[in-house]
């Protein structure tokens, strides 16, 4: 019997926390809770892709060769020679999967940095408003930590010289984007997009059932929002 009264006392506070407003919470819980729930997302998006086949096994998120190079690819395959191109996507991906867990520190000292307004935002913004505040702050600073990790990984595929040809030209013409130039630039990118997905939607999760959330904390401010 002694068991069952703690966890029924929880239940009840769970209950009437939930029953608060946004206008309930305090600045100091609502920027709190929500550096719970997005410490869950930001950790959870990068141990689900930094892995073996956290890329690659996704289609979600599995970066493909470029365009620019897949007709090439495709003249390649007819003549027995696809194996080059399977290792290009596999060495991308994996090149992927290993940059991303240079991700974490990054992220979590975006949600340390948070100040109340930017708290606000995110509160009352949309779905993907977390996101959109990761993508602001680190961005540019994850970009730099992938490139040497994409440039090292893809250096020893027989492709990688071959696109960033084809990119050359093709900026000459305008028909690929000036990031696009190098192939360890496509592939940074495509990292940096898959995550910033993965971590949207950790965060559609959270806003939708905010029991799953990471704390009591989270569970309060996300269940709020709701109200």
């Amino acid at each position: 019997m002694n068991r069952i009264i703690p966890g029924i006392i929880f239940f009840l506070i769970s209950s009437a926390t939930f029953a608060l407003s946004l206008g309930d919470i305090s600045n100091t819980d609502a920027v709190g809770g929500l550096k719970e729930a997005l410490s869950q997302g930001a950790t959870k998006a990068v141990a689900t892709l930094g892995k073996q086949d956290g890329f690659l096994g996704n289609p979600k998120v599995k970066i493909p060769l470029p365009e620019s190079l897949q007709k090439v690819e495709s003249i390649m395959r007819r003549f027995g020679k696809g194996q080059q191109a399977d290792e290009l996507v596999t060495s991308m991906n994996r090149a992927a999967e290993s940059a991303v867990q240079e991700a974490k520190p990054l992220l979590l000292g975006a949600v340390k940095q948070m100040s109340v307004e930017d708290a606000k935002k995110i509160l009352n913004g949309g779905d993907d408003a977390a996101t959109r505040y990761f993508r602001e702050k680190t961005e540019t600073p994850l970009t730099d930590k992938f490139l040497p990790i994409m440039r090292q990984a893809t250096a020893k595929a027989q492709l990688a010289e071959k696109y960033n040809q084809f990119a050359g030209a093709g900026k000459r013409y305008n028909l690929i984007k000036e990031e696009d130039t190098k192939l360890e630039n496509y592939v940074a990118r495509q990292a940096l997009d898959g995550m910033y997905l993965m971590i949207a939607e950790e965060e559609r999760a959270i806003r939708q059932d905010p029991v799953g959330a990471a704390g009591n904390l989270a569970k309060k401010v996300f269940g709020a929002l709701g109200k």
